[in-house]
């Protein structure tokens, strides 16, 4: 079993989405022209220093080429997506709707919406590649 949102995670996750597709048509601009930035900043990660902060991972699409992987300095992200640990759980679990976490206040996002919404076309598009991932992840 792998931790979820240990390092060892974040990297079968990133070898999950190698060669995944990111979304032709996405509505935005920044996420059209085939480079952009989601940073989701995880709280209260139980097996993290608190002293070191949120848990910050980066999905990243640069000409085409989508990778993950833990940020360690400013990444310029176009969208940044902040929740709790347990929401993070529940969100890749698929026990909570994005949509009612971001209406309830659970998930708070700040930058272009639009950008969110490609990454998630993306993450939902890449899915099935992270099945065995899922299987193996222990939260």
């Amino acid at each position: 079993m792998i931790r979820f949102l240990s390092e060892e995670w974040i990297e079968a996750f990133d070898e999950a989405l190698r060669g995944a597709e990111p979304p032709e048509e996405t509505g935005s601009i920044r996420a059209g022209s085939g480079t952009y930035r989601v940073e989701q900043q995880v709280r209260d990660v139980p097996w993290r220093d608190p002293a070191a902060g949120p848990l910050r991972m980066v999905l990243s699409v640069e000409e085409g080429r989508v990778s993950v992987g833990e940020a360690v300095d400013d990444v310029g992200a176009d969208v940044v997506i902040s929740l709790g640990y347990a929401d993070a759980a529940a969100l890749s679990r698929g026990e909570l709707d994005p949509t009612e976490a971001l209406a309830s206040g659970r998930v708070h996002v700040r930058g272009d919406l639009a950008v969110l919404v490609a990454g998630q076309a993306l993450m939902a598009t890449a899915a099935g590649r992270g099945a065995a991932l899922q299987a193996d992840t222990e939260y």
